[in-house]
């Protein structure tokens, strides 16, 4: 087990209101869900325009693996920005952090709406979008980490799991608002408009949601545990050395801990939209609907998963949640490959819902993992690694669909993978976490 010489708690924790601890929880939930609206944004822009308005080919299998090698790109500028973004955030404070990684990713979203395509500049554009996509990954690589811990050290420690659940729900309300955007304007505007100018209004919509956003989370205060720190003089200032040197075992556990809820839902909303249009000649509307009723589901699943969480423990939570959607993965594959509008939708409901009951206490089981000093370096590393794991997925799951005959198979057979992953780590994550008195690991 990894040595704990940097990694030590305060003697005492520092008296918790909960009333500033609903507060904070909201203003992380919302600014987590302006960062998962712009992400999920491109994840679903890539599977629907981009490779149409960016990478030209003949061949609708090349043209999507240039777009969702961009939607990769985005997931390996990552792990940079956690290093970064986390660092600061150990050194400087969690409030001052999150205000930068939001007014970031919010701005360069609005950008990528005003950008000419490849017909209008040529190989400039897929060339800008390629760099916009990496700022926007380089700014949520420090987001939502800073959301989860200014969550967690705001809560009592009997119920970091509820509260930890709470920025979770960014998620899916990001993919209703996006979801929502996209499937309104192909309505209001009809398939030519939409691939011509329509799917720029949801990027520039950004601009506003983030003034609000800023309102919001420019009302936090910082957190009592990190403040604390300040004042006795006990800030780390080497993080990335002491969480490098001395949590290596537990950045791998709980990379495998955040697999699911991150690569499997790309996998079940990004290639599944991309392949219900390419490969089954669905409609556009039908896998957008499919994705907006997915995520209301995954709010209940969520809110359910975190009290799971806080009466069980989250490894177990994790552990089960795996287990859960190793066993759905063939039969939401199956359900998707029927072509039966109503079973498409179920299959991806589904899918999503359980593989959202891992993701929902992954932010307890992450920050249980490191002392308060290297926190937010620990877990912007560990999580934005899993992330650049899980920006591969929708790209590795198209390639090994077209290398066989187009054949759903290999897209369960990743979910199932991923999945088993997961489970594993609630195994392992108890003899890896940092014990606190009232709280169930």
């Amino acid at each position: 087990m990894a040595t704990r010489a940097s990694t030590h708690q305060p003697a005492a924790s520092p008296a918790i209101d909960e009333s500033v601890t609903r507060k904070v929880a909201l203003a992380a939930l919302v600014g987590t869900a302006l960062e998962w609206y712009d992400f999920f944004l491109f994840t679903t822009a890539a599977a629907l325009v981009f490779n149409a308005q960016f990478f030209v080919s003949h061949d609708p299998f090349i043209a999507a693996m240039g777009s969702f090698a961009t939607l990769a790109v985005g997931f390996v500028a990552r792990p940079i920005g956690g290093f970064i973004f986390g660092a600061l955030g150990d050194k400087v404070g969690r409030k001052k952090i999150l205000m930068v990684t939001i007014v970031g990713i919010g701005i360069v979203t609005g950008l990528i709406g005003l950008l000419p395509n490849y017909m209008s500049i040529g190989l400039a554009a897929p060339i800008l979008l390629v760099a916009l996509r990496i700022i926007q990954g380089l700014a949520v690589g420090g987001e939502w980490s800073g959301a989860v811990i200014i969550a967690v050290e705001n809560a009592p420690v009997s119920k970091r799991a509820r509260y930890a659940a709470l920025p979770q729900i960014g998620s899916p309300i990001g993919t209703i608002l996006s979801s929502g955007g996209f499937f309104g304007m192909l309505y209001l505007v009809g398939q030519d408009d939409f691939d011509a100018w329509g799917w720029r209004i949801p990027f520039i919509a950004a601009i506003p949601l983030l003034a609000i956003s800023l309102w919001i989370r420019g009302r936090l205060s910082e957190s009592p545990e990190f403040a604390a720190l300040m004042e006795s003089g006990e800030t780390e200032h080497a993080p990335i050395r002491g969480v490098l040197k001395n949590s290596w075992r537990q950045i791998l556990v709980g990379m495998c801990s955040a697999l699911l809820g991150i690569g499997g839902f790309y996998l079940i909303t990004s290639f599944v939209v991309f392949y219900g249009t390419k490969v089954l000649h669905l409609s556009y509307g039908l896998l957008l609907m499919g994705t907006l009723l997915a995520a209301v589901l995954e709010i209940g699943a969520l809110i359910w998963a975190g009290r799971m969480g806080e009466k069980f423990g989250p490894s177990k939570v994790i552990l089960w949640g795996g287990i859960a959607s190793a066993l759905v993965a063939v039969p939401v594959f199956l359900a998707i490959d029927s072509r039966i509008p109503a079973l498409v939708i179920a299959g991806m409901t589904v899918g999503v819902a359980v593989l959202s009951v891992p993701y929902a206490v992954s932010g307890a089981a992450l920050t249980s993992l490191f002392a308060t000093k290297v926190r937010y370096t620990g877990v912007a590393i560990t999580s934005n690694t899993a992330g650049v794991i899980s920006g591969f997925v929708p790209l590795i799951a198209t390639a090994l669909v077209a290398a066989n005959g187009n054949s759903f198979w290999p897209g369960a057979a990743i979910l199932v993978v991923v999945s088993i992953l997961t489970a594993l780590s609630g195994i392992f994550l108890p003899g890896l976490s940092i014990k606190e008195e009232g709280m169930k690991l």
